[in-house]
């Protein structure tokens, strides 16, 4: 059967035309032509993300909308700038362009943890560290290559050292966003992948910029990378899976997997990476800046840690309980009522008590089962588990599930008589019309254990024998009789 083509034709279009117009847009020369194609295919990118939110109808179209406004705002910068700067003939910068071009990051940043918001409900904790710990990394870098040179530069005026500043500051707030948004759980569908690849190549191109600005240079290939982180993010909202990014994730969280281990590791090492990197090329280090990460990233790793290892023993914990229960009913497995009865002997010992132990058995399990069917005779195991074990509650004695339609009931401090007594009360207490019969035997205090369990189920087999739907005490230590076949 063939996969369904999620390429729908407007998506389709898309692929094809805007991967042509950013091309023939980069091959221009710089002047009108140019900035008016640029526009077009900008504005058109953000009336797609639009309209991919209005025709899928995502759960939570939040986040998409404010995607859609962010990408046109910084269309709406590249508006007034080109007008500016080639109408009016006057600098670009400062100007009101960058009131546009700011106001896109708060845009894109609330869009990308809407989503997140959307998929996790913002609870995850490790999932924020990881976040927290890659984006101080890459916050020490901007700050040593980008941000500190800026504010540094006496050729221009404070506020304009202080706006051109805020920019590779809007760079990380994204960065740490869109981190955030991969450390979220959810599916890591076609429109994720779109979204992701193109906030992070508009980072990328973003801080090519401002490199490139640093050293008084600019290069006209860089509209090509703006473009394509548009036209990523349009093609996201267009593919069908938009839906499932604002999809609530049933799981806890993603997989610590190794390649989240490695860029924790990376990101980590960034801060004495750093001035390792600046005494190399000779520059003067920021041990205060270096520090100051390196301090914070420490703390942040351990604790990372210690939800690692808080997770690991509680996986432990689980993974013990589960190899100590059976799965079906919930009661003590075959090793778990065998180490109870080597418990109780123990105390029994010491405490000079009586201990004994029965054996139950439904009765006819295998007709009821062939009659009603086999998801009856587990709602019937379950059911008689829960009755039993409801009976028992507080009389210091312990249910288990022996195997199949087997119990193993331990009574400490209770005689033959009195053990004999109990098991007899949980005969009314079957569920389902249904009846068991039953073997009970005390411990001599000097035989094997296991030889305390064959007695009473030698007593289950005289049980049975005798027409089921019965309580039969055990004889003492000793040869048993033999030539009974098992009823069950």
């Amino acid at each position: 059967m063939r996969a369904p083509n999620l390429l729908t034709p407007t998506l389709r279009v898309h692929c094809v035309l805007t991967p042509l117009l950013i091309a023939l847009c980069v091959s221009l020369p710089n002047g009108p032509a140019r900035s008016v194609l640029y526009t077009v295919t900008g504005f058109a990118c953000a009336g797609l993300i639009a309209l991919g939110t209005r025709r899928y109808h995502p759960r939570d179209p939040t986040g998409w909308r404010l995607v859609a406004a962010g990408v046109a705002a910084w269309i709406l910068g590249d508006l007034v700038y080109s007008y500016t700067e080639v109408v009016l003939g006057a600098e670009p910068f400062p100007s009101l362009a960058d009131v546009f071009y700011l106001a896109a990051y708060p845009l894109l940043t609330l869009g990308l943890w809407s989503f997140v918001r959307s998929r996790s409900g913002g609870g995850d904790r490790e999932g924020v560290i990881d976040t927290a710990i890659i984006a101080i990394g890459f916050a020490l870098l901007s700050w040593i290559f980008l941000m500190q040179p800026t504010l540094a530069d006496g050729t221009a005026s404070v506020p304009a050292r202080v706006l051109a500043a805020l920019y590779p500051v809007g760079d990380v707030l994204l960065l740490a966003l869109l981190v955030r948004l991969f450390t979220s759980s959810g599916a890591r569908t076609a429109s994720f992948r779109l979204l992701g690849a193109g906030v992070l190549l508009m980072l990328v191109t973003d801080s090519a910029y401002q490199v490139q600005s640093l050293n008084g240079v600019y290069s006209g290939i860089l509209d090509a990378g703006w473009l394509a982180s548009y036209a990523c993010v349009a093609a996201a909202a267009l593919h069908p899976s938009m839906r499932q990014l604002t999809e609530v994730e049933s799981t806890t969280g993603v997989e610590f997997s190794r390649g989240r281990l490695l860029a924790l590791m990376f990101a980590s090492l960034l801060s004495p990476g750093t001035m390792l990197l600046q005494l190399a090329l000779g520059l003067s280090p920021e041990p205060w800046a270096v520090g100051l990460s390196s301090v914070v990233l420490f703390v942040l790793v351990v604790l990372r840690m210690s939800g690692l290892l808080t997770r690991v023993q509680e996986q432990s914990e689980q993974l013990a309980a589960l190899a100590r229960t059976d799965a079906l009913t919930g009661l003590p497995n075959r090793r778990s009522g065998d180490a109870e009865l080597h418990r109780m002997q123990q105390s029994a010992l010491a405490g000079g008590h009586p201990l004994s132990a029965a054996m139950l058995d439904l009765d006819r399990f295998k007709s009821f089962n062939d009659t009603f069917g086999h998801p009856a005779g587990d709602q019937l195991l379950s059911q008689a588990a829960t009755a039993w074990g409801g009976a028992l509650d507080g009389t210091g004695a312990v249910l288990a599930r022996w195997g199949g339609e087997e119990f193993l009931v331990l009574l400490p401090g209770r005689d033959l008589a009195e053990a004999a007594a109990v098991v007899e009360g949980l005969r009314p207490r079957t569920p389902l019309a249904q009846t068991f019969s039953a073997g009970v035997a005390q411990w001599d205090r000097t035989e094997p254990l296991a030889d305390l369990v064959a007695r009473a189920d030698a007593a289950l087999y005289e049980a049975k024998h005798a027409g089921r739907d019965r309580v039969v005490t055990a004889a003492g230590p000793g040869p048993q009789p033999a030539g009974l076949t098992p009823l069950r």
